[in-house]
């Protein structure tokens, strides 16, 4: 039987979990955007979040690759959480279970933005 996106998306979840909108602005941890630039331009962008497109990710999260993100990488091994958004989660999951095999704590943010947005949680001015 092949898989489908959803198949994928679920399997992430289920390796990873969800958390909250709400529970990952209050907790400290790296908010991960995981949009394109021309999505960060459409619909807004968070503060402080760092962003790394999805294609990207592997490279930037690699903290022994050339590429490797500091914003990102200071989270690996664990001790401070990464929170990953997109608009509606599923990039967020598989960008989420992909941290989690390379040695993060991550999880993606249900909902995505739209589920950011529809708590009253900020948008970057």
């Amino acid at each position: 039987m092949h898989k489908t996106m959803q198949d994928y998306v679920a399997d992430a979840k289920a390796a990873t979990g969800t958390v909250a909108p709400t529970e990952a602005h209050a907790s400290g941890g790296v908010i991960l955007d995981v949009r394109e630039a021309h999505e960060l331009a459409e619909s807004g962008e968070i503060a402080d979040a760092v962003h790394i497109p999805r294609g990207f990710l592997e490279a930037k999260a690699d903290p022994t690759a050339q590429s490797a993100h500091p914003p990102l990488t200071k989270a690996h091994g664990g001790e401070t959480p990464v929170y990953v958004l997109c608009a509606s989660g599923a990039r967020a999951a598989l960008a989420a279970k992909t941290l989690t095999e390379m040695g993060y704590e991550a999880k993606p943010i249900e909902g995505g933005l739209k589920s950011w947005c529809d708590c009253g949680l900020p948008l970057k001015d």
